[in-house]
């Protein structure tokens, strides 16, 4: 990935599972009360800028450690 692409790619993945995540744990923690929606909007707004963060680190050590197994298991 070159250019733009690799800045937007890992911050939108990250909005998407951060949205994902942030639903499901608000839910666990809180059932669905009257407030759910905006419980889970203040969750969100703190993890997607947290998780874009951990994306910009995770994705080259997750690129390499792939790298890393296929060449040990094969193709």
């Amino acid at each position: 990935m070159t250019g733009k692409a690799r800045f937007i790619f890992p911050v939108l993945m990250a909005g998407i599972m951060a949205f994902l995540m942030t639903a499901l744990v608000t839910w666990l923690n809180l059932g669905l009360p009257p407030n759910f929606v905006r419980r889970w909007l203040e969750a969100f707004a703190v993890a997607w800028p947290c998780a874009a963060g951990a994306a910009f680190i995770a994705i080259p050590v997750a690129r390499r450690a792939t790298a890393l197994i296929v060449r040990v298991i094969g193709e």
